[in-house]
């Protein structure tokens, strides 16, 4: 039996092992630590396909976009800006930021503005999205042919939020005041400030 002494030997401690032994037992701990928690992990995976309600890898949803149906693949986090513009290549709408403060991501849902980037793509289903690409084609609807008429638009990124929030407020308030316009509109924003102007635009559709 070793025998516990005040003083040590260079090179041990005092309970008579060596630090060689000493780190060569640590690994040892650690290794086998490590490995045991790694068979829980992969027990509580395991676990996990057997079912606990928790959705996982990509699943096929049925989108109503500008009047036609497409299947798009979808992850549970998958937002609906994301399946716009990565598989329907719709890419009017732009990935600014994950809230609506910009305003550059508007897009309408059920005839109502929504932000494409905060809204899941589970949560889309089933209603009907309308995209900046369907005012143009052949056909331009008014408030964009009024955007290109009064020049408002000038680096063009936040300009296809704005024509489909001006469709949405126009649709609802066809004769608005300047003041209401630009109250309706406080959710939209031009870093290239060119707010004048798109008022300018709006009062052309409007009539005056």
């Amino acid at each position: 039996m070793k025998r516990i002494t005040g003083d040590a030997p260079s090179g041990r401690v005092a309970s008579g092992f060596s630090r060689r032994e000493f780190l060569r037992g640590s690994g040892a701990a650690a290794a086998a630590t490590a490995l045991v928690g790694a068979g829980e992990v992969a027990a509580g995976a395991q676990d996990a396909d057997k079912g606990d309600g928790v959705a996982r890898g990509k699943i096929t949803v049925v989108l109503d976009v500008n009047g036609a149906k497409h299947e798009v693949q979808a992850e549970p986090r998958t937002t609906l800006l994301d399946a716009l513009r990565n598989q329907l290549h719709l890419t009017g709408a732009k990935p600014v930021s994950t809230d609506p403060s910009s305003g550059a991501a508007t897009v309408l849902v059920d005839g109502k503005p929504a932000c494409a980037a905060s809204m899941l793509v589970l949560q889309a289903a089933g209603k009907k999205i309308q995209t900046v690409e369907s005012l143009g084609g052949t056909k331009l609807d008014p408030v964009p042919a009024a955007f290109v008429s009064a020049d408002a638009e000038q680096c063009g990124f936040c300009t296809p939020g704005f024509v489909v929030a001006v469709r949405a407020f126009l649709n609802e308030h066809p004769k608005a005041t300047d003041d209401e316009i630009r109250s309706g509109l406080n959710g939209n924003i031009c870093r290239c400030g060119t707010y004048a102007n798109i008022i300018r635009a709006i009062a052309i559709v409007r009539g005056g």
